[in-house]
């Protein structure tokens, strides 16, 4: 059974992406919680989805960290 953390995070990214500081917020706690491998797949999901949200760009740095 795969793992419904991931969909869950994203979700939840989503929802908060009004917000770039809650957004920064969720996403650390994803990092937290996320395998090695989800935390690939969503950095890859991020950068298509901050596309068209460049204020939310400079919290991508986070996932670069890891």
């Amino acid at each position: 059974m795969p793992r419904m953390i991931y969909d869950y995070t994203k979700s939840v990214l989503e929802r908060v992406s009004f917000d770039p500081l809650l957004f920064l917020k969720e996403l650390k706690k994803a990092i937290k919680n996320l395998l090695p491998y989800e935390i690939e797949l969503l950095s890859k999901w991020l950068n298509y989805f901050t596309t068209e949200r460049p204020e939310l760009r400079p919290c991508l740095i986070v996932i670069n960290e890891n």
